[in-house]
């Protein structure tokens, strides 16, 4: 059976992966954010509480 000798895939599957580690991730990890965080902090809301009719 061909397909049990890792020999050719295992090769294939550690090229690729360093292709991606070394080549691809940094490329993807130096995009531009375009909304990038910010320090602001949100206003909190003040809730009032239900007034029920029936109360």
């Amino acid at each position: 059976m061909p397909q049990l000798n890792p020999y050719p895939w295992f090769m294939i599957m550690i090229s690729s992966w360093l292709i991606f580690l070394l080549i691809m991730q940094p490329k993807f990890s130096s995009t531009y954010l375009p909304n990038p965080p910010s320090n602001k902090v949100k206003p909190v809301k003040k809730f009032t509480p239900w007034l029920w009719p029936w109360t």
